[in-house]
C-alpha cells in the first residue's frame, strides 16, 4: 500500500490529452492480467444483464435509463479490485485473483459510508425519473422501446421528459463524478476520512476542470458502448475504466505520469 496517509495535492497542470494516457496504461493493464480484468468485466455484465431482465419481468423497462446511470454512479466502488490489480503492477507486487477480490482496504468503514452514499443517490435518482416520467407521460403504461422513441423525439411531452430528466440526470452524474473521481482509490490507500477523501476529489476537479472533463467524456462514451452492446461491452469497458482510473489518481495526488 501507499504508506503516506496525508494528501499532498500534486495535479495541477493537467493537460488536456493526459486521459488518454491514462487509458493507454489501462489497456497495458488488462493485456497483462486478462483473466482478472474479464473476470471483473463478464461479472459486472451478468449483474446488468440480470438487473435489466429484472426491470422487464416487472414490467418497468422505463427504468432501464435511470439504471443504466447507476453504472456510472456505482462503477467506482466495484472497480476497487482493479484499482488494487493496477497498484500491484506498478509496484512489482505479485497479481493474482485472490488480491484483485479481497483487497485489504486501508480505510473500509469509511469506503463503506461513501459506498451507501451513492446508494441513496441512485435510489434517488430512479426516484426522480418515476415522478418525471409521471408528470410528462401521466399514468400511461410504457409503450415499448419502438414506440417510447417516437413518443420520446416527437411528441411534447415526450421531448419535455427528454430534455429535463437529461438535465436533472446531467447536473447529478457532474456531482457524482466529481465527488467520485479520486475519493474511492483515495481510501483505498490512504488512512483518511470519507469527507476528506470527497473534498480532495472535488477540489482536483476544480484545479483541473478541462482535462477531467475530457475524462468524463470518455468515461460515459465508453460507459455508453458498453450499454448500447446489450451490456456486452461491458466486459471490456468496465476493467479499462477501472485500471484507467488507478492511473488518473497516480497522477492527481502523487505526481506520476504512465510511462
Amino acid at each position: 500500500m501507499v504508506s503516506a496517509d496525508t494528501v499532498h495535492v500534486t495535479g495541477n497542470g493537467m493537460e488536456p490529452d493526459e486521459p488518454w494516457e491514462w487509458l493507454a496504461a489501462g489497456w497495458r493493464d488488462m493485456l497483462a492480467v486478462p483473466g482478472i480484468s474479464l473476470t471483473y468485466g463478464v461479472g459486472f455484465t451478468l449483474v446488468s444483464l440480470g438487473l435489466a431482465s429484472t426491470l422487464f419481468l416487472l414490467d418497468v423497462p422505463h427504468l432501464l435509463l435511470p439504471l443504466s446511470a447507476g453504472f456510472m454512479l456505482m462503477g467506482p466502488m466495484l472497480a476497487v479490485g482493479l484499482y488494487e490489480t493496477s497498484r500491484r503492477r506498478e509496484a512489482g507486487e505479485p497479481v493474482s485473483l485472490r488480491t484483485a477480490l479481497f483487497v485489504p482496504v486501508k480505510n473500509p468503514t469509511q469506503l463503506a459510508y461513501l459506498g451507501v452514499i451513492l446508494m441513496v443517490v441512485h435510489l434517488i435518482w430512479i426516484r426522480i425519473a418515476t415522478l418525471l416520467y409521471a408528470l410528462f407521460l401521466g399514468t400511461r403504461p410504457f409503450p415499448g422501446l419502438e414506440d417510447s422513441i417516437g413518443i420520446l423525439f416527437f411528441t411534447y411531452d415526450g421531448l419535455g421528459l427528454l430534455v429535463i430528466g437529461t438535465a436533472f440526470g446531467g447536473v447529478l452524474a457532474a456531482a457524482v463524478f466529481a465527488v467520485t473521481a479520486f475519493s474511492v482509490p483515495m481510501l483505498m490507500v490512504r488512512d483518511v476520512d470519507a469527507v476528506t477523501a470527497v473534498m480532495e476529489s472535488v477540489q482536483m476537479v476544480r484545479r483541473n476542470l478541462w482535462p477531467l472533463l475530457v475524462w468524463a467524456w470518455l468515461i460515459v462514451m465508453l460507459t455508453a458502448v458498453g450499454i448500447v452492446t446489450c451490456f456486452v461491452g461491458l466486459a471490456i469497458t468496465f476493467p479499462l475504466i477501472g485500471h484507467a482510473t488507478w492511473h488518473a489518481y497516480r497522477r492527481a495526488f502523487d505526481g506520476v505520469r504512465p510511462e
